[in-house]
Order: C-alpha cells, then sequence, then structure tokens
C-alpha cells in the first residue's frame, strides 16, 4: 500500500500530496525496503530514475522539485530527518528533533518540519534553524493513528512560490481554523475560520494567492484568497454522507481544483475566472451570484449563506475502488490537462479531462509502481505492466553512487551548517559532506507527489 503533500507528502498509508509541472511529473515513493523516484514526461511513459534499499521503512520522502535533494524519514528513526544527494549517493546532513516527525515539506527557500506539537523552519539553503512554532494544536487527526494507519497527521501546507513562503497549518484541534503563516519574514500573516469541524486538508495554488480547505467531515471545500484571507469559493462534495478528503490540488494555472476522498469519486471544480477588468465582475452569473452570498456570509445564518454559495463538480472521475486510500493532482501531459490519482495498492490511473465541458474524465492510462495486477492478461493492465517492466529498471544506490558527477554545479549551496540547528541536531563531520553543493537552480521544475507504502 502506499501512503499525498500537497501535496504537497504526509504520514499514514495513503498516498502523501502532490503537485505537478506542465508537461514533467516528479513522483516519490516510500517503501518498506528504502524509496524510489519517478518520472513522467507521457502518458505511457513512466521512468524509474532512481531506487535506494539503504534505509528500510521509509514514511516520508520529499524531492526538491525535480534536483538531486531528497528528504527521508523512516519509521526505525522516526525523530531524524536524512538529507541526500541522491545523484552522487551521499547523504548531506541529518537533524534530530525532540519528537517523531509527522511531516516535512520544502521550496526554494524554506525547510519545514512538523511535529505533534510544533513546527520548525529552516532556511533551505544552510539548514540554519530561523524559528520555532511551539504549542501547535495537537496535529494527529487520530490519537491511535500509527505511521501506516489513516488518517494522515502533520498537516500543513507550504507554497511552492518561494517569493511568498507562506505555511498554513491548524489553528485548533477542535475546528476549523488556519493560520496563515509567512516563513519568509517569520511572522503571522491571518487567521481564517474555515470550517466547524477540524481541518483534514490544505493546499495553495501555485502562485500562492488562494489556499483550498477542506474539514474531517468532507462535505464542504473551500477557497481563499493569500494573504488576505477572504472566502472566495465554496464547493460542496456532497451532503449524503461525510468522507475523509485524503488530497487537494490546485492545476498549475490555478483555474481547478481537484479533490479525492475515501469515496470512489474524485471532483474536479472550477474557479469561475473574473471579467477582463480583473474587477468585481464576474464572467458568469453562477460565479457572480456565489461572490454575492459569500460576501453577505456574515450577516446571513450559517446555513443559508453557506447552502447559496455552492457549486456542482465541474468534471468527475468513478474509480473502479473505495475506501482505500489516494491522492490526486493535476497536469498538463502531452499539451491536454490530466488528472492523476495514485492508489494505495501502488497503481497509478491517469484521466483526460474536458477543459471545456468538464463531465466524466476518461482513462487514459494506468501504471504499475509496485506489487503485481490480479488481472495482468487484460489491455490496460498489461499496459501498466510494460511500462515498468525490466527496461525501466531503477538504478540501485550504489550504481547511482558510483556514477561520476554529471556537469559544472551553478547552485551557491555550500553546505549544512550546525549554527542555529534544529534542537538536538547532529551534524555529519567534514569529510562525509557531499563533494559539491546540491544544485538548487532547476528554473522549471515543479514539487513532486510523494507517495509513502506500507
Amino acid at each position: 500500500d502506499t501512503t499525498p503533500s500537497h501535496s504537497e507528502g504526509g504520514t499514514g498509508s495513503g498516498p502523501g500530496s502532490g503537485h505537478l509541472s506542465a508537461g514533467l511529473l516528479s513522483l516519490a515513493l516510500g517503501t518498506k525496503t528504502g524509496y524510489k523516484l519517478f518520472s513522467l514526461t507521457m502518458v505511457k511513459k513512466l521512468d524509474c530514475i532512481h531506487e535506494s534499499a539503504e534505509t528500510p521503512d521509509v514514511y516520508i520522502v520529499e524531492r526538491l522539485f525535480s534536483s538531486s535533494l531528497v528528504v527521508v524519514v523512516n519509521t526505525t528513526m522516526p525523530q531524524r530527518m536524512n538529507i541526500y544527494h541522491f545523484k552522487k549517493g551521499t547523504e548531506i546532513c541529518n537533524y534530530s528533533y525532540p519528537n517523531n516527525i509527522l511531516s516535512v515539506k520544502l521550496n526554494r527557500q524554506r525547510l519545514v518540519v512538523c511535529l505533534d506539537e510544533s513546527i520548525y523552519i529552516h532556511n533551505i539553503k544552510d539548514m540554519k534553524l530561523l524559528k520555532i512554532l511551539l504549542n501547535t494544536p495537537s496535529n494527529p487527526s487520530d490519537p491511535s493513528a500509527t505511521y501506516y494507519s489513516c488518517p494522515l497527521a502533520g498537516l500543513c501546507a507550504l507554497s511552492i512560490n518561494h517569493s511568498n513562503s507562506y505555511l498554513a497549518y491548524p489553528g485548533s484541534a477542535t475546528i476549523g481554523e488556519i493560520v496563515v503563516y509567512d516563513a519568509n519574514n517569520l511572522n503571522t500573516v491571518t487567521m481564517i475560520p474555515a470550517h466547524d469541524s477540524p481541518l483534514a486538508a490544505l493546499t495553495f495554488n501555485a502562485s500562492a494567492t488562494k489556499l483550498a480547505s477542506a474539514s474531517e467531515r468532507g462535505t464542504v471545500i473551500r477557497v481563499f484568497t493569500i494573504p488576505e484571507g477572504l472566502r472566495l469559493f465554496e464547493f460542496r462534495r456532497g451532503m449524503k454522507r461525510y468522507v475523509n478528503i485524503s488530497s487537494l490540488s490546485f492545476s498549475p494555472d490555478g483555474q481547478f481544483l481537484c479533490a479525492s476522498s475515501n469515496t470512489e469519486t474524485v471532483h474536479i471544480f472550477k474557479l469561475e475566472q473574473l471579467g477582463p477588468s480583473g474587477g468585481d465582475e464576474a464572467a458568469t452569473w453562477t460565479a457572480y451570484v456565489g461572490k454575492m452570498f459569500s460576501a453577505a456570509s456574515s450577516y446571513l445564518p450559517a446555513q443559508v449563506s453557506g447552502m447559496m454559495s455552492q457549486d456542482r463538480a465541474f468534471a468527475t472521475v468513478h474509480l473502479v475502488m473505495s475506501a482505500q486510500r489516494n491522492i490526486c493532482t493535476l497536469a498538463i501531459i502531452q499539451k491536454l490537462p490530466r488528472l492523476l490519482v495514485a492508489t494505495a495498492d501502488g497503481q497509478l490511473f491517469i484521466y483526460t479531462m474536458d477543459p471545456l465541458d468538464g463531465g466524466e474524465c476518461t482513462l487514459a492510462h494506468k501504471h504499475r509502481l509496485f506489487g503485481v495486477d490480479d488481472d495482468q492478461g487484460e489491455g490496460k493492465e498489461a499496459e501498466g505492466k510494460e511500462v515498468t517492466g525490466p527496461a525501466q529498471a531503477c538504478p540501485s544506490y550504489a550504481a547511482t553512487a558510483a556514477l561520476p558527477a554529471s556537469g559544472p554545479v551553478t547552485a551557491t549551496l555550500t553546505g549544512y551548517s550546525e549554527d542555529g540547528g534544529a534542537k538536538k541536531g547532529e551534524v555529519i563531520p567534514e569529510h562525509e559532506f557531499a563533494a559539491g553543493p546540491v544544485c538548487l537552480d532547476d528554473e522549471n521544475e515543479f514539487p513532486p507527489v510523494s507517495i509513502q507504502k506500507c
């Protein structure tokens, strides 16, 4: 089984969060034997670019966009974070924390480590500890949850836009308050009263101008402006039953938002664009009415204002299975908008979405990340097996370490310093550092989907 960061990568037994670039998907998979890194440039072409079996029971693996920097946490040492240069096969450094690590988020400016009741913010250039947010609300949504059980713990979101490194995390363990924190300037931006029940999912759009959220009930998904924290959209996923939202993800252009849960349906919502003037005049009557009722929500009864600002899903996917953790994300692959769904049994489904008319998405291809299909002989199943066959086998950790460094290093990262390190931080001796700085200058990269396997 796999475990979505989002999107963004959380702990637990479902897939982690993910973000996709326009045309390039990088996927990180944590397993009982180590971790794997994949790249997806075409619908039918999934390449395993690296596999490490040196660290067993990996429950967090986060890659910095499509660079060589990978952050790994395993169940054997859940209080320690290891940072590797996987192309050189070397460890850059590791840090230990006072409690178990629940999630890790990173962009080109900041690396954020979330514990149960505290959050550590590092400068990613030298790993200097910049801030500890203490006494944050207890983050695991289920006290009995383990690393490989649902629901996910360590809920937080870090924007991929490093110019606006906003961090969002729960402000309460009992209601759905969101704290928006500026990780660059190290100050709280706003507190958003988003839901009546505790939070279950958070994600920023690529430009960090919008934040989407869902609560443990899973019936309503709301989108807020950032940094103001004003309610912009409200989408109803369903009214008949409560569900566990496992992932939220914006499309690269911010026009669509997808949501997956423990049900068989993945919903895609469309964020209506404003008129050409960019002002308050909305492009459609539905959006106009939605904005009016959202503005009036401060004085209308909650039930009335909530119901009147809803909108139906623009597009949907009905999965062949339900009650199984999964993550979803949107990307442009081969010039067409695609919905990708990774499931806990090791499958990656790629659907094509109609950006004009929406409706039911069509299955374009299925890949097998690990495990074996029950019905290998059938058409699409067999195709998925071919993609992940021996021809695309992952290079081993030893083979990767033996490879010479490719090309000149142009980044400014000079290593990770002990000064200001995390509490109980361990420093790697100088001779164990990577021979050169880790390249962080990949301009066209977006964060990967992170999946943790139990």
